[in-house]
């Protein structure tokens, strides 16, 4: 699994887990919807920090909590 897909898979199960919509983080945390979406599709090479940072803050977990998951054991590039 690349990075950027386990970013967008770790993204959804916090989501899951909170029972909040995309809508509600992109509102709650001033981030652009657009940018949430293109995280969960994974559909650039790359996410930038700043952004994972942003949606950390706004969902009340540190980076350490957001990357310290399986899901990131499975990364291979």
């Amino acid at each position: 699994m690349k990075l950027i897909e386990a970013v967008g898979k770790r993204l959804d199960d916090l989501l899951i887990e909170r029972n909040l919509k995309q809508n509600h983080l992109a509102r709650a945390g001033g981030i652009p919807r657009s940018t949430i979406c293109v995280i969960r599709s994974a559909k650039k090479k790359s996410v930038n920090l700043d952004s994972v940072y942003q949606i950390c803050a706004t969902l009340g977990i540190s980076l350490k909590d957001f990357f310290d998951d399986p899901i990131f054991d499975e990364v291979s590039d």
